[in-house]
């Protein structure tokens, strides 16, 4: 039996839903190999993120300085299209890219910084260790 492809019917198209946020939380972790960085309303919930892979950064450039203040930039700019007015920076690890994001949030400039949080933790030495044993 042959059977013939049927066009389907053109539907409705999905509404475009955005969402209006005046205020949000950047968090981002930078370790040694790469940086991600999200932006989250008062709430928690995520409204932009991504990695420095989507830069199509590879290997060792994705911890760059420049890696991190070029998808800072983005993401920014993107987020002043959902009317973003102030900002919280929460930052967590120690990497390189530390200092591009805030070089990004200043060229921006039409963001207002809240204040800036270090949420990195601290390890407190672990659990005790075992004897030595006797001889």
């Amino acid at each position: 039996m042959i059977t013939m492809a049927v066009k389907k019917a053109k539907g409705t198209s999905k509404k475009k839903v955005t969402t209006k946020i005046a205020s949000g939380i950047l968090h981002v972790n930078t370790t040694s190999n790469n940086t991600l960085i999200t932006l989250t309303d008062e709430n928690g919930n995520k409204v932009l993120g991504g990695g420095t892979g989507l830069l199509w950064y590879k290997g060792a450039k994705k911890n760059t300085p420049y890696a991190a203040e070029v998808l800072t930039k983005d993401l920014l700019k993107t987020a002043q299209g959902f009317w973003l007015k102030t900002l919280w920076i929460i930052i967590q690890w120690t990497g390189m890219a530390r200092d591009g994001i805030f070089k990004a949030v200043n060229e921006i400039g039409v963001i207002d910084v809240q204040y800036i949080k270090e949420a990195t933790p601290i390890q407190f030495g672990g659990c005790k260790g075992k004897r030595p044993k006797r001889n």
